[in-house]
């Protein structure tokens, strides 16, 4: 973060000095909401939270070296006081940018695929500056000015995910760190109760565009039309990346290993460049990397440096398409970050890409936040679970996993179902079934909690009969 003294803070963020016995001393490391991540330097923002508020670890956070907290009331401990701690924390947001006008802010938004793109972004720019990016999915009224205060002089490209579950939640996002360059991956699935319908989800998304200067650059998706549609909400120029499409940035002759690793010829300002090797998992990472490379290109990269860099690329977050081999030759494909139809599809290809005869074995949670359809959307994807020749289902859940599991069945008599009530349930029921040699792929909403039974399964097996 930009060294900023208490004193310039409060300013910044309408506060009052409370506790502070020198106003001058500097924060000079990031704010975080998590007492336990605060590092010397830093500044810590007492956010109420889900079960308690964070006032009551002030203390442990100054503690731990924050200069300073930044709290809606007196703590006892020093600390810059305010109405209201999240609007605080946007305005210090603000504050931050403004001081490193030479950082371009990239925001990049979509129904999936969002984190691994940012990812990829983030390990592509640093050839043409320094780069940082949301910490993690990050990617709200919280984690947006979280990753903002991370930026320093040295910084030139800072990447952003926009996370939307409304209309209106993008544009309060981009009044905080104003994009220059912004990407739209896809309109899907996700948050489809929240919004009502992928019109609505387009309307949402396209708010990233809208808020380009004309100076600015938006990157678009020309394989999905709802997202191709936004050329005509932006004064910004339009750069477009696809794979079935013409696009400006296209990939050409894309092929599959026998782990599910994609690669392909990259096209782009009129040049083919060597082909990509992507080290990550399923066909659908191609897009993600071809949003990456018409961002790079746009701001000025080679297509040939962009395709190495693409290549070099690794996995940067858990539980999408993780892939780990154990001993025994079992495969754990833990994709349970979280899920939506799109991302299930996507998940069963990639699934059938690396199958090779083994026995394959899907334990899928429900999908959360579809609303009134989300008894169709289940059976669709038990739908698909049979179509992809998948030979156990484990449907960990309610009444939705049920409906997913009957459709299943219904569409693959031969196919083994059985029903687990939760993520303990399912690693229980897993261990049972599985044998060595089979790929197992573990795939949920976020809430169902199956990144835990994914990491436990994925651990070798240390005793006889411990599967």
């Amino acid at each position: 973060m930009i060294p900023l003294s208490l004193e310039a803070v409060a300013a910044a963020v309408g506060g009052r000095l409370r506790g502070v016995p020198d106003p001058s001393v500097l924060v000079t490391a990031p704010a975080v909401v998590d007492s336990r991540t605060v590092e010397p330097g830093g500044l810590f923002a007492a956010l109420p939270g889900e079960h308690t508020d964070g006032h009551v670890f002030a203390a442990d956070a100054v503690k731990a070296g924050a200069v300073a907290v930044l709290a809606a009331r007196p703590v006892g401990v020093p600390a810059v006081v305010v109405e209201d701690v999240l609007d605080a924390l946007a305005a210090l947001a603000r504050t931050v940018l403004a001081a490193v006008p030479e950082a371009t802010v990239i925001g990049l938004t979509g129904s999936a695929g969002k984190t691994s793109t940012k990812d990829l972004l983030a390990q592509v720019l640093p050839g043409l500056g320094r780069t940082i990016a949301t910490v993690n999915s990050f990617n709200g009224v919280v984690g947006l000015p979280l990753a903002v205060t991370h930026l320093d002089q040295g910084v030139r490209y800072l990447v952003l995910e926009m996370g939307a579950s409304g209309i209106g939640h993008i544009t309060h996002l981009t009044g905080i760190a104003p994009p220059t360059v912004g990407l739209v991956l896809n309109v899907g699935t996700a948050h489809l109760g929240e919004f009502g319908g992928r019109e609505q989800i387009a309307q949402a998304k396209g708010e990233l565009v809208e808020a380009l200067p004309a100076h600015g650059l938006a990157v678009l998706n020309a394989d999905d039309p709802l997202v191709a549609a936004m050329a005509s909400r932006t004064s910004a120029s339009v750069l477009t990346f696809g794979v079935q499409n013409d696009a400006d940035v296209q990939a050409v002759d894309v092929a599959l290993d026998a782990s599910g690793r994609a690669s392909f010829t990259l096209a782009a300002a009129g040049t083919k460049a060597r082909v990509v090797d992507l080290s990550l998992h399923g066909v659908h990472h191609v897009s993600n990397a071809l949003a990456a490379a018409a961002v790079a290109t746009g701001l000025g990269a080679g297509v040939e440096k962009t395709a190495a860099a693409l290549s070099r690329a690794v996995l940067v977050a858990s539980g999408r398409m993780e892939v780990t081999d154990r001993p025994d030759g079992v495969r754990i494909v833990n994709d349970a970050f979280n899920a939506n139809p799109d991302s299930m599809k996507a998940a069963f290809t990639a699934l059938e890409a690396m199958r090779g005869g083994r026995r394959t074995i899907a334990v899928l949670g429900e999908m959360k936040e579809l609303g009134p359809g989300s008894d169709e959307e289940h059976r669709q994807v038990g739908r698909l679970v049979a179509a992809a020749g998948i030979h156990v289902l484990i449907a960990v859940g309610g009444d939705n996993a049920q409906t997913m599991a009957d459709a299943a069945q219904q569409d693959s008599p031969q196919l083994e179902v059985v029903g687990a009530h939760d993520r303990d349930h399912a690693l229980t029921l897993t261990r049972d079934l599985i044998q060595p040699g089979d790929i197992v792929l573990v795939k949920g909403s976020h809430s169902v909690g199956l990144e835990h039974t994914a990491v436990r399964l994925a651990q070798p097996v240390t005793m006889a009969g411990d599967r």
